[in-house]
């Protein structure tokens, strides 16, 4: 089986998959801890 997936249109390959949801859903994630966190997920 290949690691890629295939569509009609794309082909892709998924190696994560993040779901954030606080307890209460509070915004915890702010300021500059919110753009610390945005950069650590991208690099």
């Amino acid at each position: 089986m290949s690691r890629f997936r295939k569509l009609s249109h794309a082909i892709w390959h998924c190696q994560y998959h993040f779901v954030w949801v606080p307890k209460y859903r509070y915004r915890v994630l702010s300021g500059p801890v919110s753009q610390e966190v945005e950069r650590c997920i991208r690099s």
